[in-house]
Formats: structure tokens, sequence, C-alpha cells
């Protein structure tokens, strides 16, 4: 698309947003219009007025135009410079750019409380938005991105109306959902009944609007608390790590931070201990630190990378440090479609004895001499077998070894041990519903329970996916699927894919790719494919299967879990700023 047609678009956006409530007038709105306008968050960065002020006005107050009645995430931020960009005819140099998202995600950034309920959307989860209040949000917000993506950002009630007119100005179908939304079943918007008399309802624009200015506004009490007590991190030091991938199991170990170049950077070098086969992962990286809080970095392992899945691929960080900067959470992650990754945790390292994790998740009812490996740090020279407790029905035979980060003990299960979730205790370090108690595996389910992947091409990588089998016990109440049931870990299975029967004469499972025997979905070339009937692509829907290799049902036969996968064409448009990262 020319210039002068993205100039068009930017002056139609513009007299949209001059008009403000027009767009979505109501008499609610009508009434909102004649209230004083919001305060503003003045901005004081010399490079930002300097560079932005140029369209972002600037008031007696410090005030800048849009910019003071906003806040978001530093993904939000690099995401409107980019616009900025790619409409306005901004030019920036990198440094600057970096500089500028670096102030606003800083200072007009998202408190700590705000920003951990969408931190999935920063790390690339495969999530299940359970957030949304009702169909009329969904259709007016939720139809073309995450949910998490409006609420990375906290606006002015005014500033919420001139996100709807830039929406219709560059999407024309948004008009659409915004006015028509979607029901549950797919179809359109149907509004609740109103009282005789009572004008005609709401569209769902309207909701959202509202439903945005209650839980997303631009001042809240949790971000006048977080920018009066703000500071520069200080993490430099010894992290204690735990980590989940999926397909490898967990990763224990040690991560250094030393400082960077300012107060909010920072360089990083990590020691990880596969608890499956006691392998070791070196890396190391740079990060740096949003608002006191939210870290973006960048890191790769020490030695060559080899399969799409290897752990020492240059991965993305994203980590969110608890205000007390006594631990942090998040993800590191890799691949095309970001499918690749570890969860991660991290713990302050100090003086005191420190569990972090062990190498085991259940533990069945009556079996003896279990072998189990503890990981922390600073484990005392001297530790009794009474020492280690892992709760009811559990006992500590003898402690067989220990160096100051790990821990091995043979224990003993009761036959009469009730099953469920145990803590582990040492000391004063807690290992809380770390390890399980069962009398047999009931169930299996594959994870993700539904998964995409991506057909791969010369110009499009593939996008690929990993399955892992976890087990259940039936949870107290004795029913299998219900809330209470005791998740046991990964199951020993064998993986093969089936057919989907969507259509008469289905043949995807033949064609769309293949699983390992570690449950890595590696999909096919997109195609066009002459073996296929039509020639089709070689995109389609299959079952995920799991089978138990050592767990039976009460008829003796394995048992078996399901995933539902499609394989779909390359994406191909994305929306990521990978750029907020180191």
């Amino acid at each position: 698309m020319s210039k002068a047609v993205w100039a068009a678009i930017a002056l139609l956006y513009t007299a949209l947003s001059a008009l403000g409530q027009r767009t979505t007038a109501s008499p609610a709105a009508a009434q909102e219009s004649k209230l004083p306008p919001e305060e503003g968050i003045p901005v004081t960065d010399p490079l930002v007025i300097a560079r932005c002020g140029g369209c972002h006005t600037r008031d007696a107050k410090g005030n800048m135009l849009r910019i003071s009645w906003e806040r978001a995430t530093p993904e939000g931020w690099e995401e409107a410079i980019k616009r900025m960009v790619r409409l306005n005819g901004v030019s920036l140099a990198p440094a600057d750019a970096r500089a500028i998202v670096k102030y606003l995600a800083t200072y007009h950034g998202l408190a700590p409380e705000e920003a951990k309920p969408v931190m999935y959307f920063a790390e690339h989860r495969i999530q299940d938005e359970t957030n949304i209040p009702d169909d009329a949000v969904r259709g007016a917000c939720a139809n073309c991105h995450a949910f998490a993506r409006p609420l990375s950002w906290r606006r002015s009630a005014q500033d919420w109306k001139l996100l709807t007119n830039l929406h219709v100005a560059l999407y024309p179908t948004a008009d659409q959902a915004f006015r028509r939304g979607l029901a549950a079943g797919g179809g359109g918007y149907v509004p609740p009944p109103r009282a005789p008399g009572a004008g005609p309802p709401p569209e769902p624009v309207d909701e959202a609007l509202s439903y945005l200015g209650k839980v997303a506004p631009l001042h809240t009490p949790e971000w006048a608390a977080w920018r009066a007590r703000m500071r520069a991190p200080k993490l430099a030091g010894r992290w204690m790590v735990s980590a989940h991938v999926p397909g490898k199991g967990n990763y224990y170990g040690e991560l250094s931070i030393e400082p960077g170049a300012s107060d909010d950077e920072f360089t990083t070098s990590v020691k990880l201990r596969s608890a499956r086969d006691g392998s070791m992962l070196v890396r190391s990286g740079q990060g740096l630190v949003y608002a006191g809080y939210s870290w973006r970095g960048r890191s790769k392992g020490n030695g060559a990378a080899g399969a799409v899945d290897d752990l020492n691929q240059e991965a993305r960080e994203v980590l969110w440090f608890s205000p007390d900067e006594s631990e942090a959470e998040g993800r590191w992650f890799w691949g095309q479609y970001q499918e690749f990754g570890m969860d991660v945790k991290l713990r302050r390292a100090s003086a005191d004895v420190k569990l972090t994790g062990v190498d085991r998740t259940a533990l069945k009812v009556g079996s003896e001499a279990n072998r189990i490996r503890l990981f922390g740090d600073n484990f005392p020279d001297r530790i009794a077998a009474s020492d280690l407790d892992l709760g009811s029905g559990i006992k500590t035979r003898r402690i067989v070894s220990r160096t100051p980060s790990e821990l091995v003990a043979e224990v003993d299960v009761a036959g009469d041990a009730v099953p469920g979730m145990r803590d582990i205790v040492l000391g004063q370090s807690v290992l809380p519903s770390s390890i399980a108690v069962y009398d047999k595996v009931d169930y299996i389910e594959v994870v993700p329970q539904a998964a995409i992947a991506r057909l791969g091409s010369d110009v499009h990588p593939k996008g690929y996916q990993q399955f892992e089998a976890i087990g259940f016990q039936r949870g107290a109440d004795g029913k299998p699927h219900t809330a209470d049931d005791v998740a046991l870990g990964p199951v020993d299975v064998t993986w093969s894919v089936e057919e989907f029967y969507a259509v008469y004469g289905d043949d995807d499972k033949n064609f769309v790719g293949h699983l390992s025997p570690t449950g890595l979905f590696t999909p096919a070339l997109d195609g066009p494919n002459p073996k296929r009937k039509f020639s089709r692509n070689n995109y389609g829907d299959v079952w995920v299967v799991a089978t138990a290799k050592n767990e039976k049902d009460s008829f003796g036969k394995p048992l078996v879990g399901k995933s539902y996968l499609v394989v779909a064409v390359p994406m191909y448009v994305q929306f990521d700023q990978p750029e907020v990262g180191r």
C-alpha cells in the first residue's frame, strides 16, 4: 500500500478521533462527554518530547496528546511505535526507539499487579481465556486478537473511545464486530431483554467500552502505589532455578545475575541439571527490566544448537519479578511460533537451606525403597533420615548421599497411605504439594488437549507442537475427571496419530506430518501434494494418541489419551514485538 493511501487512512483516523464519541453514540456516552477530562500523566523525558512532540502536542501541565492518557506493557508500546513508523512516517534510530520504549514502559507502564494476569500474552502461552465477561465483549474485542491485548493497556475513558475509532479507520470489518458482536453459538450478538420504553439496547462496543473503562482505567490504586515505590531493580546475585521443559522434564540449578551497562540492564549465566537423565545445560544471556519488575531478555546455550527443540537454541526471556524481588516466574521460549520453551521459576539464594525440586512426581501406595533425588541449595553436611519429612504415610528409610545441592534418599510408602499430594520439608524449607501418593493411575490426559501446528515451506518455517501424557488419580471423591483429581506427572507412553473423521474419505493422518517417540509433532511441507486427492495441500486435523506402556484400565487394556491437533497453513501475518528483548 502506498504512502499516499496510508496518509489518507491517517487523516481519516484523525477525523474520526475528532468526532470522539460520535462513532459509538449512546445516551450514556453523551452523558460521559459532559464530565471533566481525566488528569493525564505528564511526559518528562526529553527524547520522547523531541521525537513525539511534533504530532503529540504538549500542554501546560506537560501532558502529551494521547500518550499521557495511556499506559501499557513493553510490547504494547513497541507496537504503538511501530504503528507510528508504518503509518505516519516517523523515522527513529534503533537506539532512540529502544530508549523511548524503555521510558514509556517504565513511567507509563503497568503495576506488577496489573501486568501479572496478562503475562501469558507476553510469554506466548496457549491460553483458554476465561476472563472475557460476556459475548458482547468477546464479539467486540476478541474476534481478531486475544482479550489480553486490550487488557495489556490502561486508558482514560476518552482514550478507549478513540481506540475504537482507530480500529474503524484501519480495519473495515471492525465496525461490524463493534455493532454485531458474536454470540456463543457463532451468530450475531443478541442483546439482553430491555424494559418497555428503555430505549435502544447498547451495542457490543458500548458494553466493551464500559467494561474496559471499569477494569482497565488510566488511574488505579495499584499504579499510584507502584509509581511511588518504583525503584531501580536490585537483582544481582545468585538465584535458584526450577524449570519445566515439555517433553524433556524438569531441570534445576542456579542462575547468576550480574549488573550491566545501566541500573536496569543485566547479564546472566545459568547452569541447569536434568532431573530425568542428569545432563547439564549451560546458558548465558542479558536482560532489561522495565518498570522495576518486568524482565525481557535473550539467552542461548554454550553448546552448538542442533535440532529445533535443542535447549541450546537462542531464546527470548519474559519474567515477572515480585515487588520484593525475592522470586520470579515466566517463560523462556523460541521458534517461529514461540512454540518451544521452558516454564521458569526463580528464588533468590540465601544462606538458608532451600529446596527447589524433586526428580519424582509420584509414589505408589505400598512401595518400598523408592529412591528420590532432591535438588536445592545449602544442604547441611549431616542429614539424618528423620530430618527429611515427606508427609503422612511416607517414611524416610535412609539418606543415600548428599552434596550441597543434591540429596538422594530412600523412602517407603505405607500400604494404607491416603492418596493425595504431599509437601516435602527439610529444615525450614518446604516444597508445597510437590509429590503425589497414589494407588493407581486412573486415566491419562494428553496436553495440550487441543493444539495447532503449521505447515512449512522454503519461505515459511514450520510450526511444531510438543505433547505430553500426564497421569491422574481419581481423587478423594472417587470419581475421575473431577476437580479433586491428583496429577501424577508424565507417564511412559507410545505415541501415534489417528484420523479425525471430518469429511468422507479423510486421509489427513497420512500427510499432515509425524510424531517422534517423545511426542514432538513435525508438520509436513505445505504443498500442493500430487499424492493427495485433488493435489491438496498437506493441512488437516488428526488425533494425537498416547497409549500407556505400563498402566491399564479395569479391563486390562492400556490407558489411552487423545489430543485434537489442527495442522494449518503458515501464519502469514504475525503480531509480535521481539525487539523488547535485549
